[in-house]
């Protein structure tokens, strides 16, 4: 019998800053690169293959030289030690590159965009984007909103959001392993963390999606998932309430042709071991 090696849980602290390259989506290529690299949690690597996936069906195809690129994004963290002071410099890195492609879109993602929001234009006159984890799907149009000119701000949070729809390329995988979100935000207030003012309040994915997108992943070859989340103890998901007879339902059909109600997500969780 094959062994079969399983790597630890622990987040692999030398992806910091690791630029991602995918190959470009068939019939879709628009002739501009994509160089993104991410800082932070296995959360923040998550968002950024979902970023990868948004960008691609737009036609962007990667880059590992932000010299050549002709969007730049940085995926970053409020919480790590050294994470905002980490990026700041990287942000200066690219000043040439601007100064040589004064079209260049200079973006920057995640949890410190949140948590400075439109702020982050002022303090750096290099970025031209800040867009919070909740807001990704509004990429493309921030970037078109860039090229006509101006600067971009989407830093809305989402009681709703989860991309649930979105399926995530994996980047750098070993084809065994992969991170499925399950739920993001964070209900617990803790007194010394900004995870629910940068990521939001609790909310869970549907059961359907979580399924589907691991029946995906086993059909590709992977053999183990890892769920993830800001909180992932606390998924809950409950289906939705009989209406009275009489009152129209969302619908979803099956492979076999029936039927049926769609569960609702309740915001808010329980943790598993209640």
């Amino acid at each position: 019998m094959m062994d079969l090696v399983i790597p630890d849980k622990i987040h692999d602290e030398s992806r910091q800053g690791e630029a991602l390259i995918l190959e470009p989506a068939a019939g879709k290529n628009n002739g501009r690169k994509l160089y993104i690299e991410s800082y932070g949690c296995a959360m923040n690597f998550s968002d950024s293959e979902i970023v990868a996936s948004i960008l691609l069906e737009q036609g962007f195809e990667t880059t590992a030289d932000y010299s050549v690129a002709d969007v730049i994004f940085i995926n970053t963290c409020s919480i790590r030690e050294n994470a905002e002071q980490r990026v700041r410099n990287r942000l200066k890195e690219f000043t040439i590159a601007k100064v040589k492609n004064p079209g260049l879109v200079v973006g920057v993602l995640g949890c410190m965009a949140e948590r400075l929001k439109s702020k982050f234009l002022e303090e750096e006159k290099l970025v031209d984007v800040v867009v919070g984890p909740d807001a990704y799907r509004d990429l493309p149009n921030l970037i078109d909103q860039v090229d006509s000119g101006q600067k971009a701000v989407n830093v809305l949070l989402s009681r709703e959001e989860t991309y649930a729809d979105i399926s995530p390329v994996r980047l750098n995988s070993n084809g065994i392993n992969a991170f499925v979100s399950i739920m993001r935000g964070c209900d617990n207030m803790c007194s010394f963390c900004v995870v629910p003012f940068t990521r939001g309040r609790e909310r869970s994915r549907d059961p359907q999606s979580i399924v589907a997108e691991c029946t995906d992943l086993f059909n590709k070859g992977y053999r183990e998932v890892t769920l993830l989340g800001q909180n992932v103890d606390s998924y809950k998901w409950r289906p939705r309430p009989a209406l009275p007879e009489g009152e129209e339902t969302e619908k979803s059909i099956d492979e076999s042709g029936a039927a049926e109600s769609l569960p609702v997500r309740e915001v808010g969780g329980v943790n598993f071991a209640n």
